[in-house]
């Protein structure tokens, strides 16, 4: 069966959470105690280098000591916020073209699925041909190429994953607090000191339900684009919105994917609660922004 450029997004993102939480055990140094080595604003470039790996060194280290200078400035809730929304600007600055390819591929999945329903049943090679060759063309009338939205994807991996280190190992983020907060608690330990009455401790478990419910709309907000699509599609030619979504496997797969990070999401420490948060806020903000610029596009393919 034939995934969907959602479940294919779906997917990966379960494959980053997992890759992520998998790894980090023994990617992320330890001294002879078990205690994570934390990068300080005295820990230099070539140390990293030397000592580590060049992934470290180059994408690790300068993360976390812009979020040591940064927090010195304007705190460390600040400084998390800042270099994750500086990061992404930046992602999108050089993915944009594929960003967009890829919120047109959404929006035009309906019709995709529209022609493959249309074979379906129909397992001859020249019936298969033809189904490709009907997508193919629907995509060219798009503007939309598959093979650059991979770019979007193979940037991000490596961002995510050296924001995740980098928030893990920076001095100021594992020594700092936030809102009252000590970034090195866990939803897990602020429940556990709620449950024993320290009430100041709730502040951790409304920031695990920020989380998931940013990860919840962000997953859910391309559904709500093709809705509003097939919505405007219907009122131009006077006629009922065809019904969009992906069926109950998508749908099954969107929760399993947020109960992951739920569960995952549990135990990291709060510091790493707060970035996931951040991160889908702006995924969220892009994903409009983007949309908002196809929108104003003149409509592609004589539409």
């Amino acid at each position: 069966m034939k995934l969907s450029t959602r479940m294919k997004k779906l997917l990966m993102l379960a494959l980053v959470v997992t890759v992520l939480v998998t790894i980090s055990g023994c990617t992320v140094p330890h001294d002879a105690k078990g205690n994570v080595i934390l990068i300080t604003n005295n820990t230099t470039f070539q140390y990293i280098f030397e000592k580590e790996s060049w992934f470290s060194a180059i994408f690790v280290w300068p993360l976390a000591w812009l979020i040591n200078h940064l927090s010195m400035i304007i705190g460390v809730g600040g400084a998390i916020a800042l270099v994750t929304i500086v990061i992404h600007a930046l992602l999108a600055a050089f993915t944009s073209k594929s960003q967009v390819a890829m919120q047109r591929m959404q929006l035009i999945q309906p019709e995709l699925n529209k022609i493959q329903r249309k074979y379906e049943g129909v397992s001859t090679d020249s019936a298969r041909m033809k189904m490709v060759q009907e997508q193919q063309a629907l995509m060219k009338k798009y503007d939309v190429h598959p093979g650059s939205m991979m770019l979007v994807q193979f940037l991000q991996f490596p961002i995510v994953m050296a924001m995740f280190f980098a928030i893990q190992r920076a001095e100021s983020v594992a020594k700092g607090s936030f809102l009252g907060m000590i970034l090195q608690v866990t939803p897990m330990k602020g429940l556990q000191q709620l449950i024993a009455g320290n009430m100041a401790s709730l502040s951790y478990i409304i920031l695990f339900i920020l989380m998931l419910g940013s990860q919840f709309a962000l997953i859910k907000l391309p559904l709500i684009l093709q809705k509003k699509k097939a919505e405007a599609e219907a009122k131009k030619h006077h006629r009922r919105p065809e019904e969009v979504g992906g069926g109950s496997q998508q749908v099954m797969m969107q929760y399993m994917m947020v109960g992951m990070i739920a569960i995952f999401g549990f135990t990291w420490f709060s510091g790493m609660s707060y970035y996931w948060f951040i991160r889908n806020i702006v995924d969220i903000v892009k994903t409009l922004i983007v949309q908002k610029k196809i929108d104003e596009q003149k409509p592609v393919g004589g539409r």
